[in-house]
């Protein structure tokens, strides 16, 4: 499936979030920083409770930061409206989870679909788009199969078309490949990589995947809330 590629630029600055502690506040991040564009891939690894989920929240902008400020294209999302934020999210943001998260009465086809669906009736472009995407995921006769129907590999591929179906600047896949077997967490890995790279989008993955962090083009370690 060819695809026009727009312009994308992410630019994360000084970034801090904190929890509340029995004792005392939790700090999980503090003065994370980076800057990303059109095509960029980096993976952020680091140990169990580092933070790296609470960063992707963040930047998907499902949380706030307490400090610090996220760039999307030139606008701060978290300067909008909650309407408008909902609405940002939507049509900039793609989202690929461990656990799917796909509806388990829809069908293949109606899950790729969700994100349009939150919007209202979806548009014959994004139907005939979503056919594509499922077809260019390699689940072409899978089209009206429901989510239990289906191995967790090619649930991981509805979730991957999903995030796709807005052409969104930025794709956030949070372990994409951790309930998988090795051999399908490759063949997920690639996949994911190379429809990100046709459509241009920025790609950020927490994974403890060796594999997929070192087929990123960036590597970023985060350790006692900083990003190395």
């Amino acid at each position: 499936m060819n695809e026009s590629k727009a312009a994308h630029h992410l630019v994360v600055s000084n970034l801090a979030k904190s929890f509340s502690g029995s004792t005392q506040p939790l700090t999980v991040l503090q003065n994370v920083s980076m800057e990303l564009t059109t095509g960029d891939s980096v993976a952020i690894v680091g140990p169990s409770g580092s933070g790296k989920s609470t960063l992707l929240q963040i930047l998907g902008t499902l949380d706030h930061p307490d400090k610090g400020t996220v760039s999307i294209n030139g606008i701060n999302p978290f300067e909008l409206n909650e309407n408008a934020l909902a609405k940002f999210r939507n049509q900039h943001i793609g989202f690929v989870f461990q656990d799917h998260h796909l509806l388990p009465q829809l069908s293949v086809l109606e899950n790729v679909l969700v994100p349009a669906l939150s919007l209202g009736k979806t548009s014959t472009d994004q139907v005939t788009r979503a056919h594509e995407l499922i077809e260019s995921v390699g689940l072409a006769d899978r089209h009206e199969h429901l989510p239990g129907e289906l191995s967790g590999g090619e649930r991981e591929r509805v979730a991957i078309a999903r995030s796709l179906l807005m052409s969104p600047s930025l794709i956030l896949a949070d372990e994409p490949t951790g309930n998988l077997d090795r051999g399908t967490a490759e063949t997920i890995s690639e996949l994911l990589l190379e429809l990100q790279q046709a459509s241009g989008a920025i790609l950020i993955a927490v994974t403890h995947s060796e594999a997929l962090a070192s087929a990123m083009q960036q590597r970023k370690e985060l350790l006692d809330g900083q990003l190395l």
